[in-house]
C-alpha cells in the first residue's frame, strides 16, 4: 500500500508540473512520451514489441500526433489576416494538418502490412489488427489533451484538468458507493468488484462534481446544469473504457499492462478509461458550446 501511495504521489507531482507548463511545448512532448509508453505496453501485451519494424512504425505514428496538433493550434493562434478571412484560413490550416496526420497514419499502416506480408508465418492477424487499432486509438485519444488545452486560451487548462479528473472521479465515486451499497455485480466475469450500485454512484458523483466545478468557475447555473449531463455521460463512457481494458487483460492473461508505476501497473492501467473519457468530453464541450451554453470563450 505504501508503494502504491508513493508511486501515485510521484505521478501527481509530475502531472502537476506538466499542467503548470501547459501553454509550452512541455504538454505535447509529455503527451507524446505517454503515448509511446502506452503503445509499447499494448504491443507487449500481444507479443509484438520485438518486431522492430512494426514497433517503430506504431511508435512514430503515435509520437507524431500530439506534436502535429500542437503545431496546428500554435499556427492558428498566431495567424493574423488583415482581410478578415480568419475563418477560411483557419479551416485551410486545419485541412492541411489533417492531411499530414492522415498521411503519417497511412504510412505507418503500410509498414505494418508490409512487415506482416514478410513475416506472415510468425505474425497472426489478431496481432496486426490489434496493433493498428492501438496505433489509431491511443494517439488520437491522448492528443485530445492538447486539443482541449489549446482550444480555449482562457478556460483550456480548467477544462483539461476536469476532463482528466472525470474518469478518476467516477472511479472514486463508484468505489465508495460500491463499498457502502454494493450488492449486485455489474460484470462479475470481467471485473468482480464492480457493482451496479457503485456504477450509479460513480455516474451521480461525477455529474455533481462537474456541475459544482463548472458552476463555480463560470458563475453560471445554466452551465452547471449542462456540466451535470456532461459528467454523467463521461462516467458511463469511462466505465466502458475501464471494462474494455480489463477484458483485454483477462483474455491475454495479464495482471497489469506494465510496471512503470509500482503498485499501479503501467500507464495503460491508469489511463484506460481516460482514453474514452477525454474524446467524449471534448466532443460534448464543443456540442454544448454550439447550443449556446458558452463553455468556450472563442
Amino acid at each position: 500500500m505504501l508503494t502504491r501511495i508513493i508511486s501515485g504521489a510521484v505521478g501527481v507531482v509530475i502531472m502537476a508540473g506538466v499542467l503548470y507548463c501547459h501553454d509550452t511545448l512541455v504538454l505535447p512532448i509529455a503527451v507524446a512520451a505517454m503515448v509511446a509508453i502506452m503503445l509499447y505496453e499494448l504491443l507487449r501485451a500481444v507479443k509484438m514489441e520485438k518486431c522492430l519494424p512494426i514497433l517503430a512504425a506504431v511508435e512514430a505514428c503515435g509520437i507524431a500526433m500530439p506534436l502535429i496538433y500542437s503545431k496546428y493550434y500554435y499556427i492558428k493562434k498566431n495567424f493574423k489576416d488583415g482581410e478578415g478571412c480568419y475563418v477560411g484560413k483557419s479551416l485551410e490550416i486545419a485541412g492541411e494538418y489533417t492531411v499530414i496526420a492522415f498521411g503519417i497514419t497511412l504510412a505507418a499502416a503500410f509498414v505494418v502490412f508490409v512487415t506482416w506480408l514478410r513475416k506472415h508465418k510468425e505474425i497472426r492477424y489478431e496481432q496486426v489488427f490489434f496493433s493498428l487499432a492501438s496505433m489509431v486509438l491511443v494517439p488520437q485519444a491522448m492528443s485530445t489533451m492538447v486539443r482541449i488545452d489549446r482550444m480555449d486560451e482562457e478556460h483550456g487548462l480548467f477544462l483539461l484538468i476536469l476532463g482528466l479528473c472525470g474518469a478518476w472521479i467516477a472511479d472514486t465515486g463508484a468505489y465508495f458507493s460500491g463499498v457502502a451499497l454494493g450488492k449486485h455485480k455489474l460484470c462479475p466475469e470481467i471485473s468482480p468488484k464492480k457493482t451496479i450500485e457503485g456504477f450509479i454512484g460513480g455516474i451521480l458523483s461525477t455529474g455533481i462534481v462537474f456541475a459544482i466545478a463548472f458552476g463555480v468557475h463560470y458563475d453560471d447555473l445554466g452551465i452547471g446544469a449542462a456540466a451535470f449531463v456532461i459528467g454523467m455521460v463521461c462516467a458511463v463512457i469511462g466505465t466502458v473504457g475501464d471494462l474494455s481494458a480489463s477484458m483485454v487483460k483477462r483474455q491475454i492473461g495479464f495482471k497489469d499492462y506494465g510496471k512503470i508505476m509500482p503498485g499501479h501497473g503501467g500507464l495503460m492501467d491508469r489511463f484506460d478509461s481516460v482514453l474514452f473519457v477525454l474524446p467524449t468530453f471534448y466532443m460534448l464541450i464543443v456540442l454544448f458550446n454550439f447550443m449556446d451554453f458558452h463553455i468556450l470563450s472563442v
